[in-house]
């Protein structure tokens, strides 16, 4: 067998490998036996097919298959013995003949680049400081409460109160009405409804049809244009203008629960009333917050290892995981109920960018893993599974879940493992804190 590697140019080599035809006499008898016993031909019994036609049927295909698995067996042999860092499966290629006394295959292949690491002391980040306080606390319970809120028409004395002396429908009203529309006179498909029920500042309607229903009471009625935008998703209207009429049927305001106890019941909290409802809402908005300033740091060192470190991509790991996007985005599909996902085209080359980074910051990570000896410990992968486990009402069972499936262990691993590179390269860098709001947090990607 051949040792000799060939340089082809960054990360591609070729070796050659050759071995006599020979040494898989025994193997292709026992194969052709082997298939000999379940043969089926017309004339003889299954089993009873003479040598000489499974021979004939089956001959060429054992010297192929044969071949190809020894040729395999060698190549990964000499990659073991000379430690070669395979990037992925090597394409083999014969070059002689089925029925050649030896034969002989290329066997093309891409070895893992040397990432060179750059120096971390240069690098900037920005580490983002936020404190949850009172104010976002009872804007988290506003938002609890209007998950709850009812309507009650305006005018309409109840248990709530008639919502005031103002008749007219205002921001945060729920409005019932009859419209209709149309364009040059004419009505047209979509553009009538009655008893059409929506909330004023919710967005779900064009901003100058909530502009005519605000002021409007409940028996009134108003006729206005309205430009449907040229990207408006009813192609038969867009970039056109129509005449609305619209007839307001009740106007309702909204009632939101008082937070207090009975409250604080409503969303699980059997003891401690509005204090432990308020404690465990900061309980989760510090979580949340913790989340993305750890997201947002993660990508930025991600970014800066991408630029800071130097390396050649090979092309086999970009290919795969190209392949892997695809299929993800199919999935994707078949979730959302697209109709025919399995067989929509979806082209490789949409995924070229994204792979090719996701296999470069894979190279250095693993690099970086291994110079620093940053792997994940068992007990770092417990901790993090103990921290989100306590979110859950039965920590135990989530634990017993976790480590129940490999898969979902080896994604705690990774998310530890990151976390580790995170830290050290921090250590490393110059981290600017910046203190900002949760609203501000919330807003940034």
């Amino acid at each position: 067998m051949a040792v000799q590697i060939e340089n082809l140019g960054q990360l591609d080599r070729k070796v050659t490998l050759e071995f006599a035809r020979a040494d898989l006499a025994k193997a292709r008898e026992a194969r052709l036996v082997k298939l000999g016993k379940t043969m089926k031909m017309a004339g003889f019994r299954p089993g009873k097919v003479p040598k000489n036609l499974v021979e004939k049927q089956y001959g060429m295909q054992v010297d192929f298959e044969l071949q190809f698995d020894k040729a395999s067996e060698l190549f990964y042999e000499l990659a073991q013995i000379e430690k070669i860092a395979l990037a992925g499966q090597p394409r083999l290629e014969p070059k002689s003949e089925l029925e050649a006394d030896t034969i002989v295959f290329d066997a093309l292949f891409e070895v893992l680049p040397e990432v060179k690491i750059g120096d971390f002391s240069k690098a900037e980040v920005t580490k983002y400081l936020t404190e949850i306080a009172d104010p976002e606390i009872d804007r988290a319970i506003d938002v609890l409460r209007k998950q709850q809120v009812h309507y009650h028409p305006r005018g309409e004395a109840g248990h709530h109160g008639d919502g005031g002396a103002n008749m007219a429908a205002q921001a945060g009203d729920q409005v019932v009405i009859d419209f209709v529309g149309k364009i040059d006179g004419v009505e047209f498909a979509g553009g009538k409804a009655e008893n059409f029920e929506y909330v004023l500042g919710e967005g779900r309607m064009l901003p100058e049809f909530e502009a005519a229903t605000l002021g409007l009471k409940a028996g009134e009625s108003k006729t206005f244009p309205l430009a449907f935008p040229a990207d408006y998703h009813g192609k038969d209207v867009a970039g056109k203008t129509a005449e609305f009429t619209i007839t307001v049927k009740s106007v309702n305001w909204p009632h939101l629960p008082a937070v207090d106890d009975a409250f604080a019941l409503s969303m699980g909290v059997t003891e401690g009333g509005v204090a432990k409802m308020r404690a465990e809402v900061k309980e989760n908005l510090d979580r949340e917050v913790k989340r993305r300033i750890t997201s947002l740091l993660k990508n930025e060192v991600m970014e800066k290892l991408n630029s800071l470190c130097e390396l050649d991509v090979p092309k086999s790991l970009v290919a795969s995981e190209q392949e892997r996007l695809v299929e993800s985005a199919r999935q994707d599909l078949m979730q959302r109920g697209i109709p025919n996902a399995k067989d929509v085209p979806i082209p490789v080359e949409m995924f070229a960018e994204q792979a090719t980074k996701r296999v470069r910051l894979g190279l250095i990570l693993g690099d970086l893993v291994k110079q620093q000896n940053l792997a994940a410990t068992a007990d770092q992968i417990k901790a993090e599974i103990d921290e989100q486990a306590a979110t859950y009402e039965d920590p135990k069972e989530v634990v017993r879940w976790f480590y129940s499936n490999p898969s979902r262990l080896k994604d705690i691993e990774n998310l530890v493992l990151e976390d580790n590179v995170i830290k050290y390269f921090t250590s490393l860098a110059k981290v600017t804190d910046k203190a900002i709001s949760f609203e501000e947090l919330s807003k940034l990607n």
